[in-house]
């Protein structure tokens, strides 16, 4: 497996000189996290993932999960290493001090995050999802709930789930049976199957608990019906100790193409006693809580992937000895020059850099806009970020995680058949990444959510703190002779940009699988763009140090390759979505 490195240099340049991440101190709540303090976190994060998570990933990989009898265990050291995350606050770090937490700002959980999903992924996932239950729990859950389930949340010794998808049922979760009926004491009895619950059973920790989403005797059809209720592993005692064991157990554990180290299980609640979380009717509101805090995590798993395998591929590639450069042997003391002298192989190492820290820039930009969004004062600041939200989750999760598959599988091809080989640990990254792409919203939905709900909201509202910021940077910098190649790629980009959002508008409103049949093309029109301009401005921050300092003249060159080779795409993006849907819809159902 390739060693980790994590990339402190550039994850503090985002934070900080990309995106002022000093002045998270002057938001209420954050007054304590100075850069020095927050230099401490990144640094300690990233020895437990270098030294203790990363090297249980190919091994956690190779022996996978064990399941017998109803009790999932974890492959040898996992659970060591989640006591050791666990005593040092890890779990912690994100959450609300009135619960036990650590109140980090989001921008800088998601450098942690990026980390994690880098040096074990399978393993990231146990604290990841309890992370999002926290999240569901906290905003919308009683107070008594919360007095109950977040303290051990925060602190790690329970772990949480959740739990939406059935046999008969995906990402259409108004078909869901789930039932919950009425007690008596108030709380509910929940009855149903769940499937492909990650972290739904294991021995990590000593309770589990598990957001379920089931519909009320007399819910109404649909989407409008559903409930979400808490439903615990053990149940727990007025004293806060565990009690008798509760109706719920897992009936299976899933064989995958990857993640094989997180346990990914069949939940079966029988009769299973749980408390509703928020209003009857309404635990979509409370699920989509969780499931976008999981969105952006999982941006961050494509991110994080994708970093690993580079690091992996750039290793390889300066000291495998392969062919002779085309302009002459450029080491001819040797039997062949390193592979790092053929354009191809430079072209898929600096596609995978320009992709990882365009998208490192993005995450830090929607987690930021997390923070100002709880956080700062005046109501329209808050506001604007909460609308940058709503737009870019999709993005974010469906961007990151694509451009994440393409940089693995470009990992994995620079070592060539070796990289096909599992020993070398680079074909792991493909297909532990392949998942990313699929759980919490596959791509497609992701893409039809944004063009479906975000893009016309409020009258398009949502899209305005998008556009807005970039084209004020165009006009302000247009003129600037140093920036010229930078701004004029962006530029026609985001013209690009305006054009399909207009075409997508107009058709879907008349017909609709117009607008379904753009759908993927304009997320992925959108992300590019969005990186175009990060990208500017990582040049424009650059440049000045550039001449004296390889990172800065690293950035530009990044940048340069970034507007030149990559941004391209976004010409025959908008060729494709002015297409229309004729082609796909006129297709006979037959002939399929």
């Amino acid at each position: 497996m390739p060693a980790y490195k994590a990339p402190l240099r550039d994850m503090r340049y985002v934070l900080y000189d990309l995106m002022d991440g000093d002045d998270l101190t002057s938001l209420p709540g954050y007054e304590d996290f100075s850069r020095d303090t927050v230099d401490a976190v990144l640094e300690e994060a990233a020895k437990l993932c270098e030294e203790v998570i990363q090297p249980l990933n190919r091994s956690g990989d190779e022996e996978g999960c064990h399941f017998e009898n109803g009790v999932v265990r974890t492959p040898k050291g996992f659970k060591e290493a989640y006591d050791l995350f666990r005593a040092g606050g890890w779990t912690s770090i994100a959450c609300d001090p009135a619960y036990g937490g650590q109140g980090l700002p989001a921008a800088v959980n998601i450098l942690v995050e990026e980390m994690l999903c880098s040096a074990n992924l399978s393993f990231g996932m146990y604290p990841g999802l309890s992370h999002g239950a926290y999240v569901s729990l906290h905003g919308f859950g009683s107070e008594e709930l919360k007095a109950t389930y977040l303290p051990k949340l925060v602190d790690g010794e329970w772990t949480g789930t959740m739990c939406l998808t059935e046999p008969h049922c995906g990402t259409d979760l108004g078909l869901l049976r789930t039932r919950a009926a009425p007690q008596d004491d108030g709380s509910y009895r929940i009855t149903g199957t769940k499937i492909f619950i990650s972290a739904g059973e294991h021995d990590l920790a000593d309770n589990i608990i598990h957001l379920v989403l089931a519909r009320l005797p007399d819910a109404p059809k649909g989407v409008k019906g559903i409930s979400l209720f808490v439903v615990p592993k053990f149940l727990v005692k007025p004293d806060g100790s565990l009690g008798a064991r509760n109706g719920v157990a897992c009936g299976s554990i899933e064989h995958k193409m990857g993640i094989k180290a997180s346990s990914t299980c069949v939940m079966n609640f029988d009769d299973a006693q749980g408390w509703l979380i928020g209003e009857p009717n309404k635990g979509m509101q409370a699920m989509f809580a969780m499931m976008n805090t999981e969105r952006l995590a999982v941006g961050a798993q494509g991110l994080g992937l994708a970093e690993g395998s580079y690091q992996g591929a750039a290793t390889y590639a300066r000291e495998r000895l392969q062919g002779r450069s085309l302009s002459g042997a450029k080491y001819p003391d040797k039997p062949a020059d390193p592979l790092m002298v053929h354009p191809d192989i430079r072209r898929m190492l600096l596609t995978q850099r320009a992709y990882i820290e365009g998208c490192r820039a993005l995450a830090v930009w929607a987690a930021k806009s997390l923070d100002i969004a709880k956080h700062h004062p005046d109501a329209a600041t808050r506001r604007n970020a909460d609308d940058f939200i709503a737009v870019v989750t999709p993005v974010v999760k469906a961007l990151m995680t694509d451009l994440g598959f393409e940089a693995t599988n470009l990992g994995m091809q620079v070592y060539g058949g070796h990289g096909f080989i599992r020993e070398h640990g680079m074909e792991q990254f493909v297909r532990d990444c392949r998942i990313a792409q699929i759980y919490e919203g596959a791509n497609g939905v992701q893409a039809l959510d944004l063009v479906g709900r975000k893009m016309p909201a409020h009258a398009g509202r949502y899209l305005r703190s998008v556009f807005h910021p970039i084209s004020n940077y165009i006009a302000a910098k247009k003129t600037d002779p140093a920036l010229a190649d930078f701004i004029g790629p962006l530029e026609k980009a985001f013209v690009r940009l305006q054009q399909a959002t207009t075409h997508v508008a107009q058709k879907g409103m008349v017909r609709p699988d117009e607008a379904g049949a753009a759908a993927s093309d304009y997320l992925r029109l959108f992300g590019l763009t969005v990186l175009a301009f990060l990208w500017a401005r990582m040049a424009e921050n650059s440049l000045p140090k550039a001449e004296s300092d390889a990172f800065y003249r690293a950035k530009v060159l990044t940048a340069r390759f970034y507007m030149e080779r990559l941004l391209p795409q976004t010409g025959a993006l908008l060729q494709a979505i002015t297409s229309g849907a004729k082609t796909m819809m006129a297709f006979e159902e037959a002939a399929f």
